[in-house]
């Protein structure tokens, strides 16, 4: 199934230039975004008997619990920077009031800035995740987000229909971010994405490109949706999609 988007014709953030310039300028203009994301990062001064980390998006301030014994229990730097183009291109992607559902959540990160942003907020991710998940969500959206997210379980290709029917599950956006990786599970990432979609969803990726296995699932990708660079880091190798 081919599913047709409205995008933009130029990244959001790096606006297009062919002259030498302009690409010196679009690389420091980068250089500056990519600052700026990592300031909104900080440290606990004082060390506590569990270990988190905060966040600076959406006008609030979001403490994040992190396990390193899992790769979905970290925030990786995808999560990062969709997170500031959320809050930085909250106009064109308007949340309030839209059906939002995030795969692959981990620490829940990008669900609570969509959540802090009016959006009704579904966080996805395997079934040994789901508490410090709750947790995360739950602890930095009660009292300030407009809609009470919802943590559910969502094991990629698995129970699609049982869990998420296609006749009353609508979902206006998809977010991703870091969902791949060295992972044995991309025919069932992609069986999800296309499960979750329909003609008039908009799917927000970031990803940090790796190997050349996880690169080509771009292009399988692309097979099924249209897909558009809004931004690209080359510093990291990292790309944010609109699809």
């Amino acid at each position: 199934m081919h599913h047709s988007f409205d995008y933009p014709a130029q990244d959001k953030c790096c606006p297009a230039g062919d002259g030498g310039g302009q690409k010196g300028n679009r690389g420091e203009g980068i250089v500056t975004i990519v600052a700026e994301i990592m300031r909104r990062r900080f440290f606990p001064t004082v060390i506590t008997h569990k270990a988190w980390e905060g966040f600076h998006f959406a006008g609030h301030e979001i403490r994040i619990t992190e396990a390193t014994d899992c790769y979905g229990a970290v925030v990786w730097p995808s999560a990062l920077v969709l997170c500031y183009f959320l809050e930085t291109n909250s106009k064109q992607y308007n949340l309030v009031d839209k059906n939002v559902i995030e795969i692959g959540a981990g620490t829940g990160l990008v669900s609570i800035v969509a959540s802090l942003l009016g959006a009704l907020v579904t966080a996805t991710d395997l079934p040994e995740l789901l508490g410090n998940l709750q947790h995360n969500v739950l602890q930095n959206t009660k009292l300030k987000s407009k809609h009470r997210p919802c943590v559910k379980e969502l094991s990629w290709g698995i129970d699609l229909e049982k869990n998420f029917p296609r006749a009353s599950c609508h979902f206006d956006y998809i977010m991703a971010a870091d969902v791949v990786y060295h992972h044995p599970f991309l025919d069932e990432l992609l069986l999800t994405f296309d499960h979750l979609c329909k003609n008039d969803t908009v799917i927000l990726w970031a990803m940090k490109f790796r190997l050349d296995k996880e690169n080509q699932f771009v292009g399988r990708f692309q097979t099924l949706f249209d897909l558009e660079v809004l931004s690209n880091f080359p510093i990291s190798l990292l790309y944010l999609w609109d699809v």
